[in-house]
């Protein structure tokens, strides 16, 4: 397998691959809010996953509207040891509930956004993913940001455009049930009662309140779920022989 570009990137690769200024970066460096890198040869500071993944995190929190001083507490609250893929769930998590926001990106910009030139190949998984859409002028693509970390990610992964394609109709297809079947219950047990009370201002601005805190809840929630649950099939489907932690000699839960 071909190494990540991801993997020991220098500041300014770093500043490239996340869409901020190695100012930016330095800045975040001296308020603690991203570990040291690790000091290569000739004192080349090198930058991995897990930076790009705490900077994406850093952005999703700004777009919240929190502050500085508040994004730093919230990431003294983290675990230390978190890996990369634990931080990209946890910037999913405050994404969420932000609105959409794709951006129309030009192939030059893409490239060097993700650190790599992109086949015609890499192109159809990452829009497969829903990272990308092709739009009418075959060099500009409509991009969704808060995917392309991740979906740059999986395009060295071995798996095939097909499977791809068959996850994504699996989730797709037991996520929207989900949402049916929670908004039925909403509506008979919550929304359904409160109509029939008649109509009072302070019941309508909780129901409001309530709707507006649903949907962060629910996404928590499920995310936990379907962690544990993959957890649980994985342990079924392949035991501890088949569990790549369990050859390198890792302790069990």
């Amino acid at each position: 397998m071909k190494e990540s570009a991801e993997t020991g990137l220098t500041v300014d690769e770093l500043a490239a691959r996340a869409g901020v200024t190695v100012r930016t970066i330095r800045f975040y460096s001296t308020r603690g809010l991203l570990p040291p890198p690790e000091i290569g040869p000739r004192r080349v500071g090198r930058y991995g996953p897990d930076h790009l993944s705490r900077l994406a995190l850093i952005e999703e929190l700004q777009h919240q509207g929190l502050t500085l001083s508040a994004i730093e507490r919230y990431l003294e609250q983290l675990p230390p040891d978190l890996s990369a893929q634990d931080l990209a769930i946890h910037r999913a998590l405050v994404a969420g509930w932000i609105p959409d926001k794709a951006e129309d990106t030009t192939r030059d910009q893409l490239e060097r956004r993700v650190g790599r030139e992109l086949t015609e190949e890499d192109l159809d998984r990452l829009a497969a993913m829903s990272v990308l859409v092709r739009t009418e002028d075959p060099g500009v693509f409509r991009v969704d940001p808060g995917l392309l970390h991740l979906g740059t990610r999986l395009l060295d992964v071995p798996i095939t455009l097909e499977t791809i394609l068959a996850a994504r109709s699996v989730v797709m297809e037991h996520t929207r049930s989900a949402a049916r079947e929670l908004s039925r219950l909403f509506k008979d047990e919550v929304w359904g009662p409160y109509r029939e009370g008649g109509p009072d201002e302070e019941e309508l601005a909780r129901m409001k309140s309530l709707s507006a805190h649903m949907q962060p809840m629910v996404v928590q929630a499920l995310v936990t779920a379907f962690q544990r649950s993959m957890k649980q099939e994985l342990r079924e489907a392949f035991g501890k022989e088949g569990d790549p932690a369990r050859r390198d000699g890792a302790p069990q839960e």
